[in-house]
């Protein structure tokens, strides 16, 4: 490898470069220490036709830093180039997008813009995941942005919209993005955008092909899928719920045949509460319920009896069941009322002198549901369609849903839940809940609360 010092006015930029382009590259991170010391880096540059002149592949902000180097009055500024031999543009351009890589990792509409130039110059997506290290799925992440209009790109590469939009936009035909893009430039009106997007494309709550039972390969409605990962979406809730309820009543009754007493299904209105339930095996009478959720996902509880029919099943076990521990002598109904009764008055002593800790008691009955008392979420429908969609697209609505989303992730909870207000315990129970709040601060369990 040989490094030749070129003068700036031999040099131009090359169109294989990743960031050809009118707009002049940021330089301001570089330019102090090149003013100071010099381009130490040296750039790639090939001949081009006109004799004694190069034009650079790889190192465009170097070139820029030293024209302004030079325009603040140093003379004879020359560049270290390391001169690549005649090959074609898409070796060119790949030298140059390795080398930028490396450097400053450019924006994802560049990436498109260079993949896509790879793939017309022949490359295929198995030849660009291996040449940057990448996933197919990666570089076909990046490709799909090609299914966007180009108004779009450009404010994504603007930042003005984020990933999760550009995500969903991917999903939407080119009349959708038409429709959205006219609000995005309305600067009276409103364009939804991460969830709400979801809903507004899809006229309604989505619901993912992961919640499915049965098999897709089988499944005769639409799905839309997801240019940016593997997920799909069903276009039609009606064909999708016919398909899942068919495929619960079979396992349902699998289960039957299996030898469990019953199976109970939960439907989506009604959450299964565990702690209304008490764990019971096949053996001794235990059924088993199917819950079903607003989203499609379905979750089977196995070996479950209601406390009050364990307590009842218990009364009439077998005599040996009955027969006390030789270690733990009885005691009297009066007796257990008694425990109990100054059990909970000195729970409740101590919450009464210690208001944090019963605040974040009553925040996480408040969120999972309590035998005492419930929270129910205000419905913000209307028999009109439109004065529904009005609402869910105004601005209220969308400053409302980033504070959810914001108190959902705080919980560690599925950020796409609803509601705060789950009505069910999550995933850890609502102990796990109560410890998640008990790492948080005060000002932070009040945002919760609020």
């Amino acid at each position: 490898m040989h490094i030749d010092q070129i003068p700036l006015d031999r040099l131009s930029v090359s169109k294989a470069n990743m960031r050809a382009g009118k707009k002049p590259p940021d330089i301001s991170d570089i330019l102090p220490s090149i003013i100071k010391r010099g381009v130490i880096s040296p750039l790639f540059v090939r001949p081009n036709c006109n004799a004694g002149h190069f034009e650079i592949v790889a190192g465009k902000r170097r070139y820029f830093a030293s024209l302004e180097a030079a325009k603040q009055g140093q003379d004879g500024v020359t560049l270290p180039c390391i001169t690549l031999g005649e090959g074609d543009d898409a070796e060119a351009l790949e030298i140059s997008m390795i080398e930028n890589m490396l450097r400053q990792n450019p924006d994802q509409v560049t990436q498109w813009e260079s993949y896509t130039r790879l793939v017309k110059e022949g490359r295929s997506v198995e030849d660009i995941a291996a040449t940057f290290a990448l996933t197919e799925l990666q570089v076909k992440r990046i490709l799909a942005l090609g299914n966007l209009l180009p108004r779009i790109r450009e404010a994504f590469r603007a930042e003005e919209i984020d990933a999760a939009t550009v995500k969903h936009l991917t999903l939407a035909t080119k009349a959708q993005q038409k429709a959205w893009l006219a609000l995005f430039e309305d600067a009276d009106g409103y364009a939804p955008r991460g969830q709400q997007l979801k809903a507004w494309l899809f006229g309604g709550a989505s619901i993912a092909t992961s919640a499915a039972l049965f098999d897709l390969a089988a499944f005769d409605g639409q799905i839309v899928k997801d240019l940016f990962g593997d997920e799909g979406y069903f276009a039609d809730a009606d064909q999708f719920w016919a398909a899942q309820g068919a495929e619960i009543e079979r396992r349902k009754a699998a289960y039957l045949e299996d030898g469990w007493s019953a199976v109970e299904i939960v439907p989506a209105s009604v959450y299964f509460q565990t702690w209304e339930h008490e764990k019971t095996p096949k053996r001794k009478g235990g059924r088993v319920y199917i819950d079903v959720n607003g989203k499609g996902e379905v979750a089977f509880h196995e070996g479950y009896l209601t406390r009050k029919e364990a307590r009842r099943q218990g009364e009439g076990g077998s005599e040996a069941a009955k027969q006390p521990a030789a270690v733990r002598p009885e005691i009297t109904a009066a007796m257990t009322s008694y425990i109990d009764l100054h059990r909970h008055a000195a729970v409740r002593s101590a919450l009464a002198a210690n208001s944090g800790v019963a605040l974040r008691v009553m925040v996480a009955h408040a969120i999972c549901g309590s035998p005492l008392w419930g929270v129910r979420v205000q419905d913000q429908r209307s028999r009109n369609e439109a004065i529904t969609e009005s609402i869910e697209t105004s601005v209220a609505e969308a400053r409302f849903d980033e504070r959810r989303r914001a108190v959902l992730a705080v919980l560690d909870f599925d950020p796409d839940e609803a509601s705060v207000a789950l009505g069910h315990e999550p995933r850890n129970g609502v102990s796990g809940l109560f410890q998640r709040l008990l790492e948080l601060p005060d000002a932070v369990v009040m945002e919760v609360l609020g």
